[in-house]
């Protein structure tokens, strides 16, 4: 932890108590499943759902959760965004990410709300950003750009590669602060040492990739305080770290749910799972969005003072579909095995290879004894056979894994 007490905040959302914000959520989510409903996209998955009843995370967690493939699905179909947006004329922007898949977005209002986290960053009014995220057909570049605008900096617009050029720029213009991937940053900083040019960089805000702790002690050691965030195309800030670098802060504009991967079935405080994004925002209204990533709850408040929920922040991907014997194992159908019997608290699929051939492991956390009363349901969800071991409740790791794949491909 670096500081303990932050003195400005971005606005009084950020120090709610859980009273209000939970009394803010139950005006805000019904409103939010309301407009869901009147869209093509919900038409089948919220059908029956009463919109005034789902006031809280409990309510909220009874939904179907909407997957990204659902979307691609529907994309494919007449409708450009698949009927979970309005028309595209209707949006500033249009961006495509692999897949392809469409987002849209919009300039006004910090739209995906990245100036919470800049402004946690300390970046503001007399800052230049030099912002070296993507402009071309992906958002981040305009997301990042959105969030610098909410609190008054002065952008650079650089993009991506031209290293001796973003050098250059940096230095010629004098950029206090760096908005890009964690790595990048550092190639800008050896090209203008290469160069012999100084610059004035002493923030950084990344994302889009993994920020080790080695590398944030190398920005810290030239001055240069660095933060990331986590956001998606989709949903823009899902969290974001504060000065106190003790997990990420959920943004105030999502409810984050952390479900047990393959199901929409939210896990224990602590323990790791899949993050499920409901977004506030009125114009893309995604409901119980699964993001594929893993991570987990942490425990109590951050000591900058804000409020909301922390995460642990990206933990890891929680598709861990594996193909064993030529079928695909996917968490889905480990989900389903523990679902068929009460007394199983945890299930793990443990791919090996003995010899040339698969071997599958089914690991199941229950206090039984007998392994064999498992036997036909393992075959019936998981359309293959394996060894079943019992081991104690418990016992199991808590890294979100359902699916294990220890064969070696090398």
């Amino acid at each position: 932890m670096k500081d303990a007490v932050v003195t400005s905040h971005f606005d009084k959302l950020e120090t709610r108590s859980a009273d209000q914000r939970a009394a803010d959520m139950a005006r805000a989510l019904p409103e939010q499943i309301a407009r869901a409903k009147a869209l093509a996209g919900y038409a089948t998955s919220l059908a029956g759902i009463d919109a005034a009843s789902v006031t809280d995370r409990t309510a909220l967690a009874a939904l179907p959760v909407l997957r990204k493939s659902e979307i691609g699905k529907a994309q494919a179909g007449e409708a450009p965004l698949g009927g979970f947006a309005g028309p595209v004329s209707g949006f500033a922007h249009i961006f495509q990410s692999p897949g392809p898949i469409y987002e849209p977005g919009n300039i006004g209002d910090d739209w995906w709300r990245m100036g919470r986290f800049l402004h946690a960053a300390g970046v503001g009014k007399g800052d230049i950003v030099q912002n070296c995220f993507g402009y071309h057909l992906t958002p981040a570049g305009m997301i990042f750009e959105s969030g610098a605008r909410a609190v008054g900096a002065t952008v650079l617009p650089a993009g991506t590669g031209q290293t001796e050029l973003q050098a250059r720029a940096a230095h010629d213009i004098g950029v206090t602060a760096y908005a890009g991937t964690p790595d990048f940053l550092k190639v800008i900083l050896d090209k203008a040492d290469q160069m012999g040019l100084s610059l004035s960089i002493t923030k950084a805000v990344v994302g889009g990739g993994a920020l080790f702790p080695s590398l944030r002690q190398e920005y810290a050691d030239r001055g240069i305080a660095c933060l990331q965030s986590y956001a998606t195309a989709d949903l823009g800030n899902i969290a974001y770290e504060s000065a106190a670098i003790e997990g990420m802060i959920v943004d105030e504009g999502v409810i984050v749910e952390i479900v047990r991967p393959g199901t929409g079935d939210p896990v224990a405080e602590g323990e790791v799972g899949e993050v499920v994004v409901t977004t506030l925002n009125p114009d893309y209204p995604l409901i119980r969005f699964a993001t594929g990533d893993l991570s987990a709850v942490m425990a109590g408040e951050s000591p900058c003072g804000r409020t909301n929920m922390r995460i642990k922040g990206w933990m890891g991907r929680a598709d861990q579909t594996t193909k064993i014997k030529g079928m695909f194992v996917r968490p889905e159908q480990v989900a389903d095995l523990v679902a068929r019997h009460p007394d199983l608290t945890r299930a793990r699929i443990v791919a090996e290879r003995e010899g040339e051939m698969d071997v599958m492991q089914v690991q199941l956390e229950t206090e039984a004894t007998d392994a064999s009363v498992y036997e036909q349901s393992v075959l019936d969800t998981l359309k293959l056979r394996g060894r079943i071991e019992i081991v104690p409740v418990g016992s199991l790791p808590n890294d979100g894994k359902v699916i294990e794949d220890r064969r070696s491909y090398d």
